[in-house]
């Protein structure tokens, strides 16, 4: 590992300033969970490391039942995964944080890092599409909002501008008769990386058997995760039955881009890709009736 600075910031405003001086090789440290051994292994030059973890704003976690869940980028999943608010009312939040590498890992790595590192097979950024969340970013401009979907732009890189840093993500609160669920396919459980992974929510009408309002994003199958709206469409109006799932994983496979590589083949990347939207959206359906 090459010798690099660092910086311990204890606000939003000096970790902005020694990143914006530190320039396109400065890094934010909060978990550390993959930039440590990015920089170890030689995969990323870093020359300077502004740590975050210490800062109040990127460690809040607070659900209000008017303004939703304030997921500061620096809570580790351990704290989400436990908060019992969040095991109520956003169940596939669980499902994608409890996931994210072993348990010693969950003691460190964050929601906000997940995302910014912008992986496409990235196991909490379709459950954040689907749930609607926004990024709230501050930079040397000022601040400014990102839904979650336009954050991540190609494998590995993501929408901040340079000085720029995610300093919460917020989750509006869950509508009435409504539910989420998160699942992956992965190729053994020595190898953590999904081939393919998949988010659904669903929001029923007053008779619990209509679809009034639906999301489906998926991973590993695109250069970013994709919020495929197509798929949502065929549902909206639709009754919840195993034909109208049907309908939108056909949907969700024609809007999947997958290729080949060491963990599956494009063509089973595209018959994945319709599994798991119907377990997906059978999921969803289960938690949304349980809620009525």
């Amino acid at each position: 590992m090459r010798n690099f600075s660092y910086v311990a910031a204890g606000t939003v405003d000096q970790a902005v300033a020694a990143l914006t001086q530190a320039g396109l090789e400065g890094r934010l440290l909060a978990g550390g969970t993959d930039v440590i051994v990015q920089m170890r292994e030689g995969r990323r030059v870093v020359d300077a490391v502004v740590d975050v973890k210490g800062i109040p704003d990127l460690n809040v976690l607070q659900f209000d039942a008017n303004t939703g869940l304030r997921l500061g980028a620096a809570v580790p999943c351990h704290r989400i995964y436990e908060h019992p608010e969040i095991r109520h009312r956003y169940p596939a939040l669980v499902d994608s944080t409890s996931l994210v590498g072993g348990t010693g890992i969950q003691g460190r790595a964050s929601v906000g890092g997940n995302l910014c590192n912008a992986s496409p097979a990235a196991d909490t950024i379709p459950t954040l599409i689907v749930l609607g969340a926004v990024c709230k970013v501050a930079g040397p401009q000022g601040r400014r909002d990102i839904p979650v979907e336009q954050f991540c732009v190609n494998p590995g890189r993501n929408a901040l501008l340079a000085g720029e840093m995610l300093v919460e993500i917020v989750l509006p609160p869950p509508s009435p008769n409504s539910g989420a669920f998160f699942l992956r396919f992965i190729p053994r459980n020595e190898m953590d990386i999904a081939v393919v992974n998949a988010a659904a929510s669903l929001q029923l009408d007053e008779d619990g058997q209509t679809i009034r309002a639906a999301r489906l994003a998926v991973g590993a199958v695109a250069p970013t995760p994709l919020l495929i709206g197509e798929a949502a469409s065929v549902l909206i109006g639709a009754p919840a039955t195993e034909e109208t799932f049907a309908r939108a994983a056909e949907a969700a496979q024609r809007a999947a881009q997958p290729i080949s590589d060491m963990r599956g083949t494009k063509e089973q990347r595209r018959h994945l890709v319709g599994v798991l939207t119907r377990r997906a959206f059978h999921g969803a359906l289960e938690r949304a009736r349980t809620k009525r």
